[in-house]
């Protein structure tokens, strides 16, 4: 049987013990760390995590109460709750070997031991160390897993020729890991692109961690994306997994990579050389795997000129990039989103057996869609809650364009005001009701009663 990948720490103040222990364990293990005392145990375990450790109860001359074993279990599993520790003596006595599976040892050796005995122990105590990885694992990946895409976004609704070509692309990737970098406008769908490269990858049975750049301040993004280790800061109160981190095994998806600040660009592209996680305030190393996705509406191009985007960093995330059309350039989608976006919404706020007019289709295939996909979602829900019909019409929907020229009127009529406040509202959030409803300072049902007060 080859050698198992797995490293073991011995604590042990006989070096004849430890040496032994080395030259044995050598023959079947990857990396093997030994220590003729406790003075260097806590800079090592903050410094290198073990699958498991072999810690001597009595590491002092003439002491074989135990009592120091047991001490410094305590110390390990503060540090490491799921650290797996065999404890070893020659002065064996049933009830200090009970006393210390009770605080939380693994297993119970006496000295000498036989070599077979110590290795299917090892072995054991190895399996469970990853077993509780793997739980933490998925702990993690479920706690930051906070906002799963909608069902609705899971599939495109692709008719055009212009997304077929998208399609073509994303089913010749999705089978590789290679980093894809998507480019479009605000809107067209770019994450519903990476889910779908994710669904059809081998990874799909795997996290899909999406990361809205573009959401995070200034002083979250480090945290946020590579974790950090209880007391690195005022608020960090426990061990937290970032979302890179949690991404292990599956894809993940930096939405808006252009915002990434310069500092942490170089931190990323670590990550992608060399395939390790450090979290804040730890120098531990974790190896993670993971398939990466980035997308933007920024010309990244022209960041790099400004030296506000590393050159190395795009060559990195980009071996194949996704160009993603506008709503208005693929209008032969509109229909199959619009009925994809009604049952969705009619199944959502129970009003069934909503359709939609043929002019009502034609007037919005007629419209420029400066918001792409996310202002149809958006006027199409916000159509399913205000009509009372079975089948929408054109009046149904508010999406007359704003005269450039409104910001020069000298309208001082409250009423007429607030109309153009309205619509320059949803313009630039680009139909994003809760964006626009954010920026005018009201909420999402005010926005909904006041355009259907006004009739917009």
């Amino acid at each position: 049987m080859g050698i198992i990948n797995s490293s073991i720490l011995i604590i042990d103040d006989n070096q004849q013990i430890r040496e032994s222990l080395e030259l044995f364990l050598g023959r079947h293990f990857s990396s093997i760390k030994s220590l003729p005392s406790t003075n260097n145990l806590i800079s090592t375990l903050d410094n290198q995590r073990f699958d498991l450790i072999l810690l001597d109860m009595n590491l002092s001359p003439g002491k074989h109460s135990g009592n120091e074993g047991i001490f410094w279990l305590r110390e390990i599993l503060k540090r490491d709750k799921d650290a797996v520790i065999i404890l070893i003596t020659a002065y064996g006595k049933v009830e200090l070997a009970v006393n210390g599976i009770k605080e939380g040892a693994f297993d119970f050796l006496l000295k000498p031991w036989d070599n077979q005995k110590l290795l299917s122990t090892i072995k054991a105590g190895i399996k469970l160390r990853r077993s509780r990885n793997e739980l933490n694992e998925l702990k993690d990946q479920k706690h930051i897993l906070n906002n799963p895409l909608e069902s609705e976004n899971n599939y495109l609704q692709s008719v055009s020729q212009e997304m077929k070509a998208v399609d073509s692309i994303i089913d010749k990737v999705a089978i590789t890991d290679a980093n894809i970098l998507i480019l479009g406008e605000n809107g067209t769908g770019k994450e519903v692109v990476a889910s779908e490269i994710h669904r059809k990858s081998d990874r799909s049975k795997q996290i899909f961690m999406s990361v809205d750049l573009s959401s995070l301040t200034e002083s979250l993004f480090e945290s946020e994306l590579f974790g950090y280790k209880k007391g690195a800061f005022t608020d960090a109160k426990e061990d937290r997994a970032g979302k890179i981190e949690a991404s292990h095994k599956g894809t993940l998806f930096l939405d808006e990579i252009g915002n990434l600040p310069m500092h942490l660009q170089s931190k990323l592209l670590t990550v992608l050389q060399t395939k390790t996680i450090t979290r804040i305030g730890s120098s531990n190393q974790k190896k993670i795997d993971f398939r990466l996705i980035c997308a933007t509406n920024k010309p990244l191009n022209s960041l790099i000129q400004e030296n506000l985007f590393r050159e190395d960093l795009l060559f990195r995330i980009n071996t194949v990039q996704i160009d993603v059309p506008n709503l208005k350039s693929r209008k032969a989608d509109i229909l199959s989103l619009c009925n994809h976006f009604i049952q969705s919404y009619s199944h959502k706020y129970n009003k069934l057996n909503i359709s939609i007019s043929k002019s009502a289709i034609t007037r919005l295939e007629n419209y420029s869609w400066p918001g792409n996909i996310r202002e149809l979602k958006h006027s199409i829900e916000r159509a399913v809650i205000l009509s009372d019909k079975k089948v929408l019409s054109p009046e149904d929907f508010a999406l007359s364009d704003i005269p450039s020229n409104h910001e020069n009127l000298d309208v001082l009529n409250l009423t007429e005001l607030e109309k153009i406040a309205i619509k320059k509202a949803i313009k630039k959030a680009g139909g994003n009701m809760s964006k626009a409803a954010e920026s005018l300072g009201i909420s999402r049902t005010t926005l909904y009663f006041k355009i259907s007060k006004y009739g917009l």
